[in-house]
């Protein structure tokens, strides 16, 4: 069972965002699902701002990962888009940063694999239209992409 929202705008999507993070702890995993163009940026940026980030957060599609300190805790922010295999993650360190003292927010998490996160956010939408975001906490017994 999921909690569904509707946005109609990207600031009532960034606004939701901020509202997720201040239930956020550390070590919390976030997986952010949806298609091309769907919102997941746009949803991260309101949970940096809820976590008190003030840098301007972009999709960190081509480096993987962007790092931001918040005043009220660390956001580490993967798009796995580009990942095509479970070896790339170990790679890169990406299992490291599960469980710490950060929020890890995780684009594209169905490409990772095996991970368990708190909350999955399922974005359904495109463009300035009104998006449906489907919030499963753990609770809620998610399981899949």
């Amino acid at each position: 069972m999921a909690t569904t929202y509707a946005t109609n705008n990207a600031e009532e999507t960034i606004s939701l965002g901020e509202k997720l993070a201040a239930s956020l702890k550390s070590g919390d995993v976030v997986a952010l699902c949806g298609g091309l163009g769907a919102g997941k940026t746009v949803f991260a940026k309101g949970v940096a701002k809820g976590l008190g980030v003030d840098e301007e957060v972009t999709s960190p599609t081509y480096t993987l990962l962007k790092q931001y300190m918040g005043s009220r805790l660390p956001l580490c922010h993967f798009d796995l888009y580009r990942i095509e295999d479970e070896q790339e993650l170990e790679y890169i360190g990406f299992y490291d940063f599960l469980g710490g003292e950060n929020v890890c927010l995780i684009e594209w998490a169905q490409n990772a694999g095996n991970i368990n996160p708190n909350i999955k956010v399922q974005i359904s939408g495109k463009g300035n239209d009104t998006r449906v975001i489907k919030i499963y906490e753990e609770k809620d017994a998610y399981t899949g992409g």
